[in-house]
């Protein structure tokens, strides 16, 4: 979470150099440090479940992010930081642990078959207790939807009357939301497209920051921000898909005319207010340097 939000130019999202009106880089670093001992516990629930201690439903994963949620809103006065990167975080989390549980490394082909188990087998109660992590953080551009909207009362009652765990729940959400979906994908953008890229970049450049906007960039251009495509349209979250594309075409944060392009692109999405801002990529961009950081990767 600090990797991801100190790179910069990251256009569209508050970085070391870029804030927000109402929400600045020290709120994310805060953040980022109060999720700490979330992940540890998290971490500590997967060993528990790679010897059997506790069942999967007892991972308590709904819990955890619940938990996170209002531990990074107790930390700061910024507002919602991180719901989407702490609902892809804390199963990685549970999976890393699960690994070192058994064992084993924590190479991304164990823990993604590890966060497979994870993420299947949640329980009604993740569900409830994700819903409420949304209450609390209040997040923008949810839209509104007819079955099980997280902004209406009664769709806690259904979610029980249902039986619906986190996994079905999200499995419903993935054609309007990048981070439902990655859930229901095994995280193919983080594991398929984004850490191989990223590990290029890295052998390539040498350069973290360089990687990892470029990283955050290869994402966009690949995979237009459902964030943005629920507040602004489908149409412009292509748009800004194709000028990430053109960034990365004059070399990204490689070279000086891609950076140039960057710079420009940041100050074209900022002036949106909040229409434009690539949220939800900017949540796989730090579960991608999650995984490297877990597979050893060190700054």
């Amino acid at each position: 979470m600090l990797l991801e939000v100190s790179a910069h130019p990251k256009p569209g999202n508050i970085h070391r150099t870029r804030d927000y009106e109402e929400t600045s880089y020290e709120h994310y670093l805060a953040s980022a440090v109060a999720s700490g001992p979330h992940f540890e516990r998290a971490a500590q629930r997967g060993i528990l479940l790679s010897s059997g201690a506790i069942l999967p439903k007892e991972a308590c994963v709904g819990s955890l992010i619940r938990d996170a949620v209002a531990g990074t809103l107790a930390a700061q006065r910024g507002g919602n930081t991180s719901l989407g990167t702490l609902t892809l975080l804390v199963p990685i989390a549970v999976a890393a642990g699960m690994t070192l549980g058994r064992g084993y490394h924590t190479s991304p082909a164990r823990m993604r078959n590890n966060l497979r188990g994870v993420l299947r087998r949640t329980s009604v109660t993740d569900a409830v207790a994700f819903y409420e992590a949304v209450v609390r953080a209040k997040p923008g551009g949810l839209g509104r939807v007819e079955a099980l909207d997280v902004q209406k009362p009664d769709s806690i009652h259904e979610i029980l009357r249902r039986e619906m765990n986190l996994f079905q729940i999200f499995k419903l959400a993935a054609n309007r939301d990048s981070i439902c979906s990655e859930w229901i994908t095994d995280y193919e953008i983080t594991f398929g497209l984004g850490y191989p890229y990223f590990e290029r970049q890295l052998s390539k450049t040498g350069n973290l920051n360089e990687a990892t906007v470029n990283t955050y960039l290869r994402v966009l251009s690949k995979m237009p921000d459902t964030l943005i495509a629920r507040k602004a349209g489908p149409q412009r979250a292509r748009w800004v898909s194709k000028r990430a594309r053109e960034a990365l075409d004059l070399g990204g944060a490689s070279s000086s005319a891609g950076l140039k392009e960057i710079h420009r692109l940041d100050e074209e999405l900022i002036a949106n207010r909040h229409l434009l801002n690539p949220g939800a990529t900017a949540d796989i961009t730090a579960a991608i340097l999650s995984v490297a950081l877990l597979s050893g990767y060190r700054p």
